[in-house]
């Protein structure tokens, strides 16, 4: 092996979190772990919150914390994978917590057995810890109902403390005045930053060759000038690639020690191979980002010179114009048969807060029905048929509708309103692929949101919440094949 060459007993810079690895030379990060631990051991706080950009250590500071604290007064849960439904995320912590499978598909039952587990476990003398790494995945509508678990307190302390590491976007979601509720509940917010200066790195990379068993000088004095330069100024998961791949041209090469020529080598191989190519390119606009502003024209009857002025401005704001329902549903297929047979578009007041690209393209993705897995369905889904104009002003078949129909009542916030599920639908829903409900579900949401346009006045959440309340409940609905009520 490589790294056997210089004397070493283990690899010194692999990119993976390992705690034993660690060395204090980065002052941001042993501000975060040491303020997250005060948070949870003694400062009683719901929430902590740690916010870094890519490979500066938040995966490795979530691991340094929880290898400090006392497992023998915590229940640990560790998330990785955020990007999952609230009820996914709800059934993988109770699933840690109880060291089995959960099997629950409800959200009121997913809640009430978490809870039921929050005062068992501290009746036991323990609290239970919920570490999310990459937070900046979440949803915004899970920050949400993430933000509601942190009402589950008693009289004296929270039940539970949850600590989020992310990225930049995550700080942006936190930091939005609509999210005031949420960001006022964090007990401490810290920011990791680069390893500060040449010196430090110096101290970074020797000690890592120190903890892998080296007793040897391998990198000359020299060589770190350049380090710190190709590792873009201190970011940890750039100096331990390079570092890495020189000890393996050293040991390829049998070199006695590492000077400013190869570490100067390697950094200029990524430059060449990532930096000036990507950074001389004209930046070009995304297809998905072409398509909303072809949107916003189409639905605004707009010339293209009209948004001549935003070509310069982030998509952000872009997005931000549209309407909820236009971020929901493509324009050329908001023509859904609607009960009644009215193609009447509601209008809705504009949402302040403006959704990235990802966002957009991920509501847009569940709720874009274009038949492409229709062969599963047994026979056709009339809620999501097209019409053609003469179809559409012919008088819907009121025994036929009578048939089909049935209302259902959801509660949203102090409303009630009747989402319109055909018999049909659930049957097919239910037979069909978990993906394809999913789809379906959302598209049902968005209808029903534009329906009911009194849900928008409403002092209510932003209408991606509502939209995503409704569909969870369509989807319970699509999952019980013996509990529908009908009204």
């Amino acid at each position: 092996m490589y790294y056997e060459y210089w004397g070493l007993k283990k690899p010194p810079f692999d990119n993976v979190p390992d705690p034993s690895m660690y060395v204090e030379c980065h002052a941001s990060m042993e501000n975060a772990i040491a303020e997250t631990l005060f948070a949870i051991e003694e400062g009683g706080e719901s929430i902590a919150v740690i916010i870094g950009d890519v490979g500066l250590g938040k995966t490795l500071s979530l691991r340094m914390i929880i290898d400090s604290l006392d497992q023998k007064k915590y229940k640990i849960v560790l998330i990785t994978n955020p990007g999952l439904t609230f009820l996914q995320i709800m059934k993988e912590i109770i699933g840690q917590i109880t060291g089995k499978q959960c099997d629950l598909t409800r959200k009121v039952d997913l809640l009430e057995t978490f809870n039921k587990l929050l005062f068992e476990t501290i009746d036991e003398g323990r609290k239970v810890l919920v570490f999310i790494d990459e937070a900046n995945a979440i949803a915004p509508v899970n920050l949400e109902k993430l933000r509601l678990l942190t009402n589950m307190q008693d009289d004296h302390m929270n039940l539970f403390a949850m600590v989020l590491a992310g990225q930049t976007e995550l700080a942006q979601r936190l930091e939005h005045p609509r999210r005031a509720n949420l960001f006022q509940r964090i007990g401490t917010y810290n920011m990791i930053d680069k390893i500060q200066s040449e010196e430090l790195v110096k101290t970074y990379v020797e000690t890592r060759l120190e903890l892998s068993g080296g007793k040897a000088k391998i990198f000359s004095d020299d060589a770190y000038a350049s380090l710190w330069q190709h590792s873009e100024y201190g970011v940890p998961r750039l100096v331990n690639k390079i570092c890495k791949l020189c000890l393996k041209a050293g040991e390829t090469n049998e070199f006695n020690h590492i000077n400013e020529k190869v570490v100067d080598q390697i950094g200029q191989r990524f430059q060449r191979l990532t930096g000036p190519a990507l950074q001389k390119r004209k930046p070009r606009k995304r297809p998905a980002e072409d398509a909303i502003q072809e949107q916003i024209r189409e639905t605004r009857h707009e010339p293209k010179e009209a948004l001549a002025d935003h070509e310069n401005e982030n998509t952000g704001a872009i997005i931000e114009e549209l309407k909820p329902v236009e971020l929901l549903i493509p324009v050329e297929e908001t023509a859904f048969v609607v009960m009644g047979g009215s193609e009447k578009k509601e209008e809705f007041e504009p949402v302040t807060e403006p959704l990235d690209l990802v966002e957009a393209s991920s509501l847009s993705d569940e709720v874009d029905l274009k038949r492409e897995k229709s062969t599963e369905l047994k026979e056709p889904m009339p809620v999501l048929e097209k019409l053609e104009p003469e179809e559409l002003s012919k008088p819907p078949d009121k025994t036929a509708v009578a048939k089909e129909e049935s209302m259902m009542e959801v509660e949203i916030g102090d409303m009630r309103i009747k989402v319109s599920l055909s018999l049909s639908i659930i049957k097919q829903a239910q037979s069909s692929t978990q993906k394809h409900r999913v789809k379906l579900a959302g598209a049902l949401a968005a209808q029903t949101l534009q329906q009911h346009p009194q849900l928008m006045s409403a002092n209510l959440s932003d209408p991606v919440y509502i939209w995503g309340e409704i569909r969870e409940f369509v989807l319970d609905r699509f999952g019980e094949k013996s509990k529908v009520s009908i009204i």
